[in-house]
């Protein structure tokens, strides 16, 4: 028995139903929703204090275009060593998990378990509790995933059907049926009949176990995988796949490629669920988000600069703006610098279809905050204008921006806080607090701070085209192009 349990915490998707928090480029799971962690460090640390077998480093999946946020809240919670593993694309679970597979399989062959970066699991001991009921199976070669009682006829979910309990206590139940998503009448027939559980997403295989079962069930998948991770590379902590091999990698789900299937391939190994007797949500929506969060006595979640009156039941996500509610019952109100949603609470599922139409009109608050995190730090674009922007611009302790210049805009910069490192042409010097520098249209340039302090400056650019494709590079240390 392999004493090894590999953690792999996929982190994809973009939380299209918790806009305008949630976007394609900042997606749930980089967010702190229900506390002061983001969801994904929430995950990576949920196997603290595990001792049924030893915890490697975690592999985590996701879209190379967060690579730089994920790395950031891994260094805050001191796991900055866990492998990152870039997809270029976005291809679901599936291939997800064959990626994470190939990394883990020649280290010993461990014991997968894959975990969702965007769900909130409260009860830390019972997740801990129900792996180690699981580590025996996936340790031989099963595959074991883990089940949610009911509490609705929930049609959004998947359902697993139990079959008879086990002889050996630490595997309750063998798994008979996966049901992806059924209709309203189906949920309310299942929950009903006492012998389903919702499927949370969650599963432990052996490396060589998913391996078998793609190669069975989904060779093509697997294939275009394996020529994926043979054309990547490491670039420093990032692990790299070839872009055309993956972008040609058929795009689906671990339910659907695998597990719906394994029921009727015996010769893949015996299927078992373990119930999850603890506290569980995906967060999907906003008014996921109500049920799982602290309430006050009128039934209200508050989060940042808010004041409520005479309101009750409702959820209130705001930022550094003050936001009032007077006279509000079942309403969701999400405020960013750049974007405001109120809506009905029962109505937050819909969602998804508004930012479908944003998206159709090409609104760039689909994809991005006003505050945009960079490897180096962060920007946020606080005034624009026709032939002018403002911005504030932060730089982490020993950051550096790259040397580059712009074709089409002059910036003048005044330091705020801190002090920084101003290359300009052939001239290198510091500027600190209340000084600042011009920098003219077409000049090589670099900013940096070699303080063990935040620095922080306003940047004011001025020109006839502003977008952030006019940025020619010459020196970058986290090789960008």
């Amino acid at each position: 028995m392999n004493g090894i349990l590999q953690p792999v915490v996929l982190s994809g998707g973009s939380g299209t139903r918790l806009w305008p928090a949630s976007r394609e480029s900042h997606p749930k799971q980089l967010l702190a929703l229900l506390g002061e962690r983001s969801m994904l460090q929430e995950t990576l640390i949920r196997l603290e204090g595990f001792t049924a077998a030893k915890v490697a480093t975690p592999i985590v999946v996701g879209n190379e275009e967060y690579r730089f946020i994920v790395a950031e809240q891994l260094r805050q919670l001191g796991t900055a060593h866990a492998q990152l593993v870039l997809e270029p694309v976005g291809r679901n679970t599936a291939p997800a998990l064959t990626l994470a597979a190939l990394l883990a399989e020649g280290a010993n062959d461990p014991v997968l378990l894959a975990m969702p970066a965007d769900h909130a699991i409260a009860e830390g001991e019972r997740f801990r509790r129900a792996i180690a009921d699981g580590l025996h199976a996936a340790s031989h070669g099963d595959v074991v995933t883990f089940g949610i009682r009911p509490t609705r006829a929930e049609a959004g979910y998947g359902y697993l059907r139990c079959g008879v309990a086990a002889e050996d206590a630490e595997l309750p139940f063998s798994l008979d049926a996966f049901v992806e998503k059924p209709d309203a009448a189906t949920a309310q027939r299942y929950m009903e009949s006492g012998e389903y559980l919702w499927n949370s997403g969650i599963f432990m295989l052996r490396a060589s176990t998913w391996l078998r079962a793609m190669q069975t069930l989904q060779p093509e998948m697997l294939d275009a995988c394996k020529r994926a991770w043979a054309g990547g590379k490491r670039d420093g902590d990032f692990l790299r796949v070839d872009k055309a091999a993956f972008a040609a990698c058929p795009s689906d789900s671990i339910d659907y490629t695998v597990m719906e299937k394994l029921c009727d391939h015996p010769e893949l190994g015996r299927a078992w669920v373990v119930p999850l007797e603890a506290r569980w949500s995906d967060i999907g929506a906003w008014d996921a988000l109500w049920e799982n969060a602290g309430k006050n006595s009128e039934g209200n979640v508050v989060r940042g600069n808010a004041v409520l009156q005479d309101t009750r039941d409702s959820l209130v996500f705001a930022g550094d703006r003050l936001v009032v509610a007077l006279g509000c019952s079942e309403v969701v109100i999400a405020d960013t610098p750049d974007a405001l949603l109120v809506a009905g609470k029962a109505h937050t599922q819909q969602l998804r279809a508004v930012v479908a139409r944003l998206k159709e009109q090409d609104r760039e608050e689909v994809s991005t905050h006003r505050k945009v995190y960079r490897p180096w730090g962060w920007y946020d674009s606080i005034e624009k204008a026709p032939n002018f922007q403002v911005k504030r611009i932060g730089v982490n302790p020993g950051a550096s921006l790259s040397l580059q210049l712009h074709h089409r805009r002059a910036e003048h910069w005044v330091v705020v806080r801190g002090l920084a490192r101003v290359t300009r042409g052939e001239g290198v010097f510091d500027l600190r607090e209340n000084e600042s520098v011009f920098i003219p249209l077409g000049t090589k340039h670099r900013l940096q701070n070699l303080t063990q302090q935040p620095l922080e400056i306003i940047e004011v650019q001025c020109g006839d085209y502003l977008g952030e494709d006019d940025i020619v590079r010459f020196e970058d240390v986290y090789a960008r192009a």
